[in-house]
């Protein structure tokens, strides 16, 4: 282990000794918080940070996730717009990566949170951070097992982005969101289209339209609306769980 690398990792158990601290710690009688505590949420599921990705493959890949060129085709401020957020809601990201949408559902959200779920603990702890050192407090990371959403009972809207060809069982997994959900709530689903794009994954990882609407459909929501005209790689299909 290099110089560079133990400070790093030194570095973010550092501030993970700290939260945990924070959280625990006692406030003097009459004292008022500046801030609510922001638990850990791998420490509260015992992962061990020294068994974690070095950081430099991780920052690689949220510079990849993050990079500007991908704006232009993603369009993440219009996305947002189009979900007519009334801003009181409790969003799920599920699989957030970077939190490349989490902090921009977040702003859209001053009455409401986004729990940023992923099956990565490097991803969860990038966005973890993230909120606690730049005072975000509508956003809770939770890491999640890659065959379970994990859908928490008060979400009112489903954020799923670029995820799906990652999942095995899609069929599986979509049941077991449908069943997760609660009645009324909103399932958007953006996903790359098939043929040969300038972006996204193999053609062998994607799922047609009609595949991905009768997937959806079978897990128990129905198809309330399509951005067809926004995304220039990706459809952008919303469901409802009926009431």
């Amino acid at each position: 282990m290099n110089q560079a690398h133990s400070f790093k990792l030194f570095l973010v158990m550092t501030l993970a000794l700290n939260a945990d601290r924070a959280t625990a710690a006692p406030m003097a009688s009459g004292q008022e918080p500046t801030s609510p505590p922001i638990d850990c949420p791998l420490r509260k599921q015992g992962i061990d940070p020294t068994h974690m990705r070095p950081f430099e493959d991780v920052e690689t890949y949220i510079a990849f996730l993050e990079r500007a060129d991908r704006g232009l085709w993603q369009k993440p401020d219009e996305v947002v717009a189009a979900l007519g957020l009334l801003g009181d809601e409790t969003v799920l990201d599920l699989g957030a990566g970077s939190g490349y949408f989490t902090f921009r559902l977040a702003k859209a959200l001053p009455r409401g949170k986004v729990v940023a779920a992923d099956t990565e603990p490097e991803m969860v702890r990038h966005i973890h951070h993230k909120a606690m050192s730049e005072g975000i407090q509508n956003v809770q990371a939770a890491l999640i097992r890659p065959d379970d959403p994990a859908v928490p009972a008060d979400v009112d809207l489903v954020f799923v982005c670029d995820v799906l060809h990652h999942v095995a069982d899609r069929a599986t997994w979509l049941a077991s969101l449908g069943k997760e959900m609660k009645p009324g709530s909103r399932l958007v689903l953006i996903e790359f289209k098939e043929g040969n794009l300038p972006e996204g994954p193999p053609e062998s990882a994607k799922m047609s339209r009609a595949q991905t609407q009768e997937l959806v459909t079978k897990a128990g929501l129905s198809l309330v609306f399509e951005r067809a005209d926004l995304l220039p790689y990706q459809t952008f299909l919303v469901f409802r769980k009926p009431r």
